[in-house]
Parts: structure tokens; C-alpha cells; sequence
């Protein structure tokens, strides 16, 4: 059976994005994002724990970005679906690091940066979509008697 590598997350990007062009013409764009928990501790005091996530956007997404036609900026609330990558590489002094990043191939915007109250923003912006119906009665209408079939 085949794995799944299926990353989703709703967060703030934490700088703005920076694009590096290849020889071939492809690009790559990278930035950070910001995803941020809340809880009660013992005592309960709300506490806020935030994870940064390294994101890698290549091919048309990058390409959209890279020619402004996706402005994405520092602190926009944003959607991204992609898949966990680990790379290892030799740094200056030839030391080993490793790297796990994000690779987007979706983007969705969720709101620019300074629009609305971003603590509000964050706890809505995960919670499902909800549209109140008006009601209406369509069930038929209920008789009385004995002549129930049970």
C-alpha cells in the first residue's frame, strides 16, 4: 500500500517571500509561516506555542509569485497545502545540516496582513464554514388517530 505525505496549514507568513531564478528559467520561492496554538496551562493562563514552518513554492505557483501576480507579503493569513521534503546539505565550515520544509502546491489566501483583528482572524480562520438558512417547513403535516402501521 502506498503512503501518504499530506501536509495542510492555516498560519502567517513571517517574511515576505524570496525568489531565486535558475539558469533554465524556473524559479524557486521560499518563506516562512507561522502556525500557532492555544491552550490553558495548570494554572489557566492561556498560552500561545508557535511552530515555523520553512515553505518551498516551484513551477507556476513560484512563477505567479515571483511576477507579482500572487502579492504576498509578511504577516497575510494563509492557506497551504503541500508535502513534507528532508534535505541534508554541507554548509561554509562542511558541516552536515539537515532541512525540512514544506513543498506548497496550493495556495489560498486567507487575509492580507493588517486587515481585521488578527487574534480574532487566527481563531476563525480554522474553524469550518458556516452559513445560517432560513428555516422552512417542508415536512408534511402530521395526522392524529390510531391508524399508525406499527
Amino acid at each position: 500500500m502506498a503512503g501518504l505525505n499530506k501536509v495542510m496549514l492555516i498560519g502567517r507568513i513571517g517574511k515576505d517571500p524570496e525568489v531565486i531564478s535558475f539558469e533554465n528559467g524556473s524559479k524557486k520561492v521560499s518563506f516562512s509561516l507561522a502556525t500557532s496554538d492555544h491552550y490553558r496551562d495548570k494554572e489557566g493562563n492561556w498560552q500561545e506555542q508557535t511552530e515555523w514552518h520553512n515553505i518551498v513554492v516551484w513551477g507556476i505557483l513560484a512563477n505567479d509569485i515571483a511576477d507579482k501576480k500572487r502579492n504576498y507579503i509578511k504577516g497575510d493569513l494563509m492557506y497551504i497545502e503541500g508535502k513534507i521534503k528532508s534535505r541534508q546539505y554541507k554548509d561554509s565550515q562542511d558541516v552536515t545540516r539537515y532541512i525540512t520544509e514544506i513543498n506548497a502546491d496550493r495556495l489560498n489566501m486567507i487575509m492580507k496582513a493588517g486587515q481585521g483583528n488578527s487574534s480574532q482572524t487566527e481563531h476563525n480562520a480554522a474553524a469550518p464554514y458556516t452559513k445560517t438558512v432560513p428555516e422552512q417547513h417542508t415536512s408534511l403535516p402530521v395526522q392524529e388517530g390510531d391508524d399508525l402501521p406499527f
